[in-house]
């Protein structure tokens, strides 16, 4: 990009073929995908499809040339981007992960685009004016010197993409991009993705469930089979009219064939539920890295949780909710304002639940993280969700028995002896979610519950929760889920849009 302007420099667009192409994990029985054969033209923008676990994010991971070596896996046939090794292509393809936190590398949000130019050997002239173009077309309106530790999960979405666009790669590569982002967003981020091609002329692979989204910018849609090859491939409009029946039953979210939510027991009026946990004016915070007090993001806030009612958190990215999570679940100490537990849930505790501990929580809240590897301490999906059954004090048979019931009903008794680090996103989230719903808590905190799963496991997963809250589980979601929303939630607590922070006693 020319010093001084906004434009992205043309670039030549690359070539994917894939030939008899797999991958098998180590470790694994099965290959993640196999039988593979795929020539996507140089220009082309393809939509990548398929049921949650169908090998999508390996496909990417691969075409990015960071999938690993022998030790990680065995490779059949061959995958070329511009007929050779992906490993070869250094600065030809960028890639955007589904955990955003994997891809920030400095402090500050300019530093951080700048860091891959940087490695290609950009001249410093024409680097920081595409650090500015790209931040301000995913709209990431923040200083450049800003931290990047300060930045919500949506935020650090838009910098990982902002950091690939300036490197003006010939293949982009974006996996779920727009997952955790507001509905706002989804649009921006999408639409710079789009005016950034028509300027680079870049090749595209794009991997989101929700089609709706990308259905009327891309040519052309690729559907994954986990049998292994592709289960339909062609221009999009044709694709989802021709097999959207076969592809909805498959679990694609196809337009217009969307999952029928779960049917949950009649609400009285009348009723009083327990009260679980309630909020009076309540400050909520977080210390940003190098500094001692607390920055408040959202004031006064009120409101309460009762047994057998869903709470949805929804607002714009930025405005706090994965905080208000958190300090709700007791691991975030309130910046201000009262949080107190009723004497059902604290249950001979003291009121505040921050002063609780580990063992004390994991039957009163359970708490499911934005970033699902954050919950993984075993090497095995089974004995992961095992731990907190065991840390009960449960006999072997009874632990067994939840971790059984819990692989059978969220689709992952096929993983059990996986390593939980090698699965797919949508098959993370879900064992994020079921090694809390292994310990059976009062009140499930959950931080984004449906990103990454397809139709079939979100419908399982949300008819799931509906049922624990028939028998009177509390439910607290940070969601921009709007389908979830509209199928669970009894309450949509809806937070502000973001305000600059200010300083308070983080004491």
């Amino acid at each position: 990009m020319p010093s001084g302007t906004t434009e992205t420099t043309r670039v030549t667009p690359a070539r994917v073929t894939a030939r008899g192409w797999g991958w098998r994990h180590a470790g694994r029985s099965s290959s993640a995908v196999s039988a593979l054969d795929l020539d996507i033209a140089p220009g082309e923008r393809v939509l990548l499809l398929g049921p949650s676990g169908a090998g999508k994010s390996t496909l990417v991971h691969a075409l990015a040339g960071v999938l690993g070596d022998e030790e990680d896996g065995d490779s059949t046939g061959e995958l070329l981007v511009d007929g050779a090794h992906p490993g070869t292509a250094r600065g030809r393809v960028g890639l955007v992960l589904q955990d955003p936190d994997s891809q920030v590398v400095l402090a500050r949000i300019g530093d951080d685009v700048a860091f891959g130019c940087e490695n290609l050997a950009v001249p410093r002239t024409d680097i920081w004016p595409r650090v500015r173009a790209v931040l301000a077309a995913v709209g990431l309106n923040l200083p450049l010197d800003h931290p990047t530790a300060a930045l919500s999960g949506g935020q650090k979405q838009r910098l990982a993409l902002a950091g690939v666009l300036a490197m003006s790669p010939g293949l982009l590569l974006l996996d779920e991009p727009t997952a955790n982002l507001d509905p706002a967003g989804v649009l921006e981020v999408r639409d710079a993705v789009v005016r950034g091609l028509d300027r680079s002329g870049a090749t595209l692979i794009v991997i989101e469930h929700r089609v709706e989204v990308w259905q009327h910018v891309v040519d052309r849609v690729i559907v994954l089979d986990p049998a292994g090859g592709v289960m339909a491939d062609g221009p999009t409009a044709l694709v989802l009219s021709e097999h959207g029946d076969r592809l909805s039953a498959a679990g694609v979210w196809v337009p217009n064939r969307l999952p029928a939510p779960p049917s949950r027991l009649p609400r009285s009026l009348g009723a009083q539920p327990e009260m679980l946990l309630a909020a009076e004016g309540l400050v909520i915070g977080r210390v940003p890295f190098a500094r001692r007090a607390a920055v408040a993001v959202a004031r006064d806030l009120t409101l309460d949780i009762h047994a057998g009612r869903a709470t949805a958190v929804t607002g714009a990215n930025g405005s706090g909710k994965s905080t208000l999570a958190l300090t709700l679940a007791g691991l975030l100490a309130p910046a201000g304002g009262v949080l107190r537990a009723g004497a059902g849930l604290a249950d001979g505790l003291g009121g505040e639940p921050v002063r609780w501990r580990s063992r004390q929580l994991l039957t009163r809240i359970g708490t499911v993280f934005q970033d699902p590897e954050h919950q993984f301490l075993a090497a095995t999906v089974r004995e992961d969700l095992a731990i907190g059954p065991r840390a009960l004090g449960l006999h072997s048979t009874a632990v067994s028995a939840r971790v059984d019931e819990l692989l059978v009903r969220l689709r992952l008794d096929h993983l059990a002896d996986a390593n939980p680090f090698t699965l797919s996103g949508g098959e993370k989230r879900r064992l994020s979610v079921a090694t809390v719903l292994a310990t059976r808590p009062r009140l499930l905190v959950l931080d984004e519950p449906t990103f990454g799963q397809d139709a079939r496991t979100w419908q399982e997963l949300v008819r799931l929760l509906a049922e624990l809250l028939d028998d009177g589980t509390a439910l607290v979601a940070v969601t921009h889920d709007e389908q979830f929303v509209a199928a669970v939630a009894d309450v949509n607590f809806v937070l502000p849009s973001p305000a600059p922070g200010l300083l308070v006693d983080a004491s």
